[in-house]
């Protein structure tokens, strides 16, 4: 199929990715099945793929999720140079009261560590895309984005994103790393619109805003009557509500990409169909 393509930086990828969490967590599906869900995306025409190095189960080995991508791309058959393999740093998992839980470790030191890390279980001298995960309340942010930074001086990550950021934040890695920052990371859906001023501020300042959980992810109940509206344009076009929500967010500007994850190839390939849908004015306006 023909995906839409948009520029992060000044690399060229498709709008919808491949969010890879799902394939390595709690409650994934077996290694085979994984490797099968990641070969699909490619062979439907997706080029870029997100993981990150606390993509791995409580408890278990780390970096599986990294691991996973690289053993995915070294036995497909495709232009793995297309590919655009965005990953990051900054997290971990561990447990909380017997339950597994993430925990975030922004020292400078520990993030250069798991950066170099990160590139040697991706098996590439120069990651494409790290983001700095998430903040870290116990170290100044300037400090974290500082050994972002030194990744690329290094070499060792071509381009710089950052994620969970606020508008705040997105202005102090930009003061840090210029032009190598070319990505915002951030969670948005119908469900969860919390980030729409960093969406229009990246818009506004030229990064790109990629969508984590762009369908809602882990959402309780009460959330679902907020897709209907959704399921209502999705029968009048017979498709799935997810492809409906995922034209919905890319239709919010030219910078917007989506990452939905997904457990099997059906689930994906019905998503990156999304990429095709052409939602009239009027259904937007209904949408939000």
């Amino acid at each position: 199929m023909e995906l839409r393509r948009r520029n992060i930086g000044q690399r060229s990828t498709t709008a919808i990715g491949f969010g890879e969490m799902p394939l390595t967590i709690e409650g994934k599906p077996g290694h085979e099945q994984a490797i099968e869900t990641i070969h699909a995306a490619l062979d439907a025409g997706c080029r870029h793929i997100d993981t990150a190095w606390a993509y791995y189960e409580s408890g278990g080995e780390e970096e599986t999720g990294e691991k996973l991508v690289r053993q995915a791309l070294q036995s497909w058959s495709g232009p793995r140079e297309e590919v655009l393999v965005a990953t990051k740093v900054g997290h971990f998992r561990n447990f909380t009261d017997g339950r597994p839980t993430w925990d975030v470790d922004g020292r400078p030191e520990s993030l250069i560590r798991y950066g170099k890390q990160s590139a040697e279980a991706l098996g590439v001298n120069s990651i494409d895309l790290l983001y700095f995960h998430r903040p870290d309340p116990k170290v100044p942010y300037n400090e974290s984005i500082e050994a972002i930074k030194q990744l690329v001086d290094e070499g060792v990550v071509k381009d710089a994103g950052i994620s969970n950021a606020s508008i705040e934040q997105i202005d102090v890695a930009r003061g840090i790393l210029g032009k190598s920052l070319v990505a915002v990371q951030n969670q948005y859906s119908p469900i969860y619109r919390d980030t729409e001023d960093t969406l229009e501020y990246t818009r506004k300042v030229g990064l790109a805003f990629v969508c984590w959980s762009p369908l809602g992810g882990f959402r309780k109940a009460k959330d679902e009557s907020r897709f209907d509206p959704f399921k209502a344009v999705a029968k009048a076009h017979q498709v799935s509500y997810q492809q409906v929500v995922l034209a919905w967010e890319l239709s919010k500007g030219d910078h917007m990409f989506a990452i939905p994850g997904a457990h099997r190839p059906a689930t994906i390939l019905d998503s990156l169909h999304a990429g095709q849908l052409e939602l009239s004015a009027d259904e937007l306006a209904t949408l939000g």
